[in-house]
């Protein structure tokens, strides 16, 4: 009986070498497993080899417990702990900004007394103390995330400056191992392919969780500015029927998507109270794992009832950051103000609006013999005038070696600014940054001669300064702005600001104000309402509570249903009351919105008075958000270089002999940070030590349950240590012999591709690492034989193809005998010819 094989090795590394790496790559990814599930292993090894993760990224760690939960302490013995020993044994520390666990790795943290965390948010800014009882449902003090609303890199902008190790962490995990991988697939196919499927978010009938729908305006608008409108608004509780989009947020129980499909990259949650609840009763509500079976790339779930803080969910801008080309990580931690009771579920680089710069090493052929220190050339040009190369790294053998070079905005560059017509520039200082040169332009346009010159008003948010016009009487078309960058004193231009648009934006907002009551409600009460329309008419309307007992919420619902059949407001220059909910007998809130869109009809003059406590009091417009009416535009700050020559030397004598993949790496001088990147193998040669690395195996194809025999060879005898690396780090080691052989079980590894090396150290400490050899390890089948009339039958997977293989002598060639592709789930086969008396038989499944 033989183990069946799968072919196609190097095309997958070739693909996931040319991906797009937005805000990070796989070189920034720490992936843990648990080295106790088959299916935790599988699924690392599947995102390592779609990602191009290097293998000493990877932790493995022992759990054997619920999959659901851990104590505080398991998770920080279990997880914390080693993930930081590994980063600082590995020297990764300054390297790894994501985490990624998968699958069978428990997602809730039990804190005790302390309350209940999820395990992506305590990698994120740690464990944060919620003291709750039964019947309350607080925010966490000292819970708020720094990097919420940023637009800043992440590194720069931790989210806990009290923490000093945190991370981008995402759980991949679903019902099962395919599914798991589906979510890995829905993230890389997205990268770069800048879909135009639209984002959808849903203000549903579900009054306690619909509250979202105050912050959809926001991220329409920037989208629009930004040249993304494929972001729009429903009132709708029916997911089905929308096609292919991009996006969901919405606020109900249960969602079914029906023909509705997520395009490679999409984010949707909901706004529930389990939606983290992921292998656990979730009372009827529709969990991350729903949003990601329906082909999202990432969603977002509490593991404890959240109550309905805004604070504690995805404010839609995630998909105004994903528009920039934020990843999908970066996306969801800037978007969620206190995190601490979510887990964030999904294939954290996805980055469908991220484009790279490309990239070339000059005069450095594929295995290049180096000696000594010798001058090195990368090249990197930007994909366009927008996106400069700011800073380019050099990573030896997936680790980070050090920064080749940083271009920071140069001292002596100005940059210029004019609106309507009225100029004002910022000259850059010395040591500046990004978030320098931000706040200094900020400082000019916010300065009150300009801003009143102008009457435009700057907000910063990161590399990022909005612009809002406050002049009611002109159209966003007529607000000009242009800008332009010049050298000044300095001996290089590398300072850039640029806007969204050549003009602002008008909204497509309904202006809003939202009414809070609060008393007693008793017979005889009273409430009045009053609204001036802009052509100056007045209409009023006064409702009387004439019941014994009741709710405020009562009397309130009378005066909404007497302001909606007034005809003197069912007109665009109207307005119409809505959004009545109550949370007690005693309160109630309820929303009076202008009937057409834009700034003008929000001008619309309204008062309510009563026996009541009623906020706000006098006369007030619909303009209680008024940032969302105001005309908009965008300034973006970049640094760098469009087209970047990097020439550095390389001591090679710090590297060990042998070979050694170089890959430098450019950041986009944005706070996005997208990565382009380009790898060489080389050879360094500064010592006689040499050695061999050969796998002993027939084929480099090998099934789960197969030992792989490897033997290590050095050109001396003088050798103190040999050790074999692999996913996961060391492998084995041996001591004070000039070869060895080692035997790894492919049960440990698990299905995926693997990269071996070995690294030989002399007497002196001289190290040589022996060139790279991958092993492919595929699923293995048991394959059964009858004696009467040779039958052979195998456990098969529907309509894949597999092929018979047949040898007289198990040591002689085998010959192809048969290729079939099985109906069902047996693969059967039938041996025809006469053959002698003993046969070998080999069968073999193809991708």
């Amino acid at each position: 009986m033989f183990w069946g094989r799968r072919w196609a090795l190097m095309a997958l590394f070739v693909a996931a070498a040319a991906s797009v790496f937005a805000g990070g790559s796989g070189l920034n990814v720490a992936v843990v497993v648990n080295a106790d599930s088959t299916n935790s292993l599988q699924l690392g090894n599947y995102f390592c080899q779609e990602r191009g993760v290097p293998p000493q990224n990877v932790l493995r760690i022992h759990w054997t417990g619920s999959v659901v939960v851990w104590s505080l302490t398991d998770y920080q013995t279990g997880l914390l702990d080693p993930l930081l020993a590994m980063l600082a044994d590995r020297k990764l520390t300054n390297q790894i900004e994501y985490v990624v666990l998968s699958m069978d790795i428990p997602y809730r943290i039990s804190g005790g007394a302390d309350g209940v965390n999820s395990t992506t948010s305590a990698l994120f800014y740690g464990f944060k103390p919620d003291s709750r009882s039964p019947s309350t449902c607080p925010l966490a003090t000292n819970s708020a995330n720094a990097y919420a609303g940023s637009e800043g890199i992440f590194r720069a902008t931790p989210p806990d400056m009290a923490i000093s190790n945190t991370f981008l962490a995402t759980l991949i995990t679903s019902s099962n191992l395919a599914l798991a991988e589906q979510i890995v697939d829905q993230g890389v196919l997205s990268d770069g392919t800048f879909p135009t499927q639209a984002v959808v978010l849903a203000k549903t009938t579900d009054k306690a969780r619909n509250v979202r729908y105050a912050l959809f305006d926001n991220a329409i608008f920037d989208n629009r500015v930004f040249g993304r409108s494929s972001v729009w608004r429903t009132n709708s509780n029916n997911a089905d029927n929308l096609g292919e989009i991009l996006g969901y947020q919405t606020g109900l129980t249960a969602a079914g998507f029906g023909p509705t499909t997520f395009v490679p990259g999409a984010m949707a949650d909901s706004l529930t109270s389990y939606g983290g609840l992921l292998f656990e009763n979730s009372f009827g509500q529709t969990t991350a794992l729903g949003y990601l079976q329906a082909g999202a790339a990432g969603s977002y779930g509490t593991v404890v009832e959240p109550c309905n803080y805004l604070e504690k969910f995805p404010t839609p801008q995630n998909y105004f950051y994903q528009a920039r080309g934020f990843s999908l990580a970066e996306c969801y931690y800037q978007s969620i103000t206190n995190p601490y009771e979510g887990v964030i579920v999904g294939e954290p680089l996805a980055a469908p609006f991220a484009v790279p710069c490309s990239g070339v090493w000059s005069n450095l052929p594929a295995g290049a013999v180096l000696v000594g220190t010798t001058n090195l050339a990368v090249q990197f040009v930007a994909a366009d005038d927008s996106r400069p190369v700011q800073q380019v790294d050099l990573f030896v053998d997936g680790t980070y070696a050090l920064t080749l070079t940083n271009i920071a905005p140069s001292q002596g560059n100005a940059v210029t600014v004019t609106i309507n017509g009225n100029e004002t520039s910022y000259t850059v200082a010395a040591d500046a940054t990004l978030d320098s040169v931000v706040s200094g332009l900020y400082a000019r346009l916010n300065s009150p001669g300009y801003r009143n010159a102008t009457r435009v008003r700057p907000y910063t948010h990161g590399d990022r300064i909005q612009l809002q016009s406050t002049d009611i009487s002109t159209s966003g078309s007529q607000v000009s702005i242009f800008t332009s960058n010049r050298v000044g004193s300095a001996s290089d231009l590398t300072t850039f600001v640029r806007p969204a648009r050549s003009n602002f934006l008008d909204t497509i907002a309904w202006g809003i104000r939202g009414y809070d009551v609060q008393g007693i409600l008793v017979t005889g009460d009273t409430m009045q309402f009053t609204a001036t329309r802009t052509n100056g008419a007045s209409v009023s309307v006064s409702v009387t509570n004439t019941l014994a007992g009741g709710s405020v919420a009562s009397i309130v619902q009378q005066l909404v249903n007497a302001i909606n059949a007034l005809p003197e407001l069912q007109g665009p220059d109207g307005l119409v009351a809505e959004d009545l909910t109550s949370y007690s007998t005693n309160s109630a809130d309820f929303n009076l919105r202008a009937r057409s869109i834009g700034w003008d009809a929000a001008q619309i003059q309204v008062s309510i008075t009563g026996t009541f406590s009623i906020t706000p009091t006098g006369i007030v417009r619909l303009d209680e958000n008024l940032s969302d009416l105001q005309p908009r535009n965008h300034l973006y700050v970049t640094a760098g270089l469009t087209n970047l020559m990097c020439t550095f030397p390389l001591d090679t004598t710090t590297l060990a002999d042998g070979w050694h993949d170089l890959t430098a790496v450019a950041y986009e001088g944005s706070h996005v940070r997208t990565q382009g990147r380009v790898s060489q193998t080389v050879q360094v040669r500064n010592s006689p030590l040499s050695a061999t690395l050969e796998y002993l195996g027939s084929e480099t194809n090998v099934g789960v349950g197969a030992m792989l025999p490897f033997t290590v060879v050095a050109n001396t005898n003088d050798i103190s240590r040999i050790e074999l690396f692999s996913t996961g780090g060391l492998w084995g080691s041996a001591s004070n012999q000039s070869a060895a052989t080692f035997s790894v079980p492919t049960a440990d590894l698990q299905v995926g591709t693997h990269p071996f090396y070995a690294m030989v150290t002399d007497a002196s400490g001289q190290h040589y690492r022996t060139e790279t050899r991958w092993i492919r390890i595929v699923p293995g089948f048991s394959l059964s034989i009858t004696r009467e009339t040779p039958t052979l039958s195998w456990p098969a997977e529907t309509g894949r193809v597999y092929q018979v293989w047949s040898a007289t002598n198990v040591t002689d060639a085998f010959q192809l005998r048969d290729t079939l592709s099985p109906t069902s789930s047996a693969g059967l086969w039938l041996e025809t010819n006469v053959q002698p008396a003993r046969q070998f038989y080999r069968v073999r499944a193809l991708p």
